[in-house]
């Protein structure tokens, strides 16, 4: 998936589902700048079983902490994600809490800190979130054979 594609789907669709489509932190920086810039119209991101890493994350992040990201729902099973990645998810979501109600961390390894520090939005009543899940620290052999699609909604 090339930026160029990234961006003009990102633009034009408010459900983007890229799960297993190889895509790394180059493509975090194209979706960082799309959840940046105003007006942004995505409400759902499905990044799952791609290997974003934390390095991947911490850029994606950025675009969550931006007051012009408006996004709803945001999935990152399989992401190959640990504490760091999550702590920096944390922070962004501390920064905009308005409009994230699901975040899926499944099949990875989050920490318990970073945990901690998601969970409390739950409770927070400034945090819109509503659905936090983490099911499964990831195991290899499940990321390579997830069944895997790229869609666009």
């Amino acid at each position: 998936m090339t930026e160029c594609s990234v961006k003009r789907f990102g633009v034009l669709r408010d459900q983007v589902k890229l799960n297993c489509c190889n895509l790394t932190k180059k493509s975090c920086e194209s979706l960082s700048s799309i959840l940046s810039s105003q007006p942004c119209s995505l409400r759902v991101l499905d990044l799952s079983y791609n290997n974003l890493q934390d390095s991947g994350v911490d850029i994606l992040s950025a675009g969550v902490r931006s007051p012009y990201c408006k996004l709803e729902t945001l999935s990152l099973s399989g992401c190959l994600i640990t504490e760091e990645g999550c702590t920096s998810l944390a922070t962004a979501l501390r920064s905009n809490p308005s409009y994230l109600r699901e975040l899926d961390l499944s099949y990875n390894h989050p920490g318990k800190n970073s945990m901690k520090l998601l969970s409390a939005g739950l409770k927070d009543l400034r945090w819109r979130l509503d659905t936090l899940s983490w099911k499964h620290f990831l195991c290899p052999s499940l990321f390579h054979n997830a069944k895997c699609y790229c869609k666009f909604n």
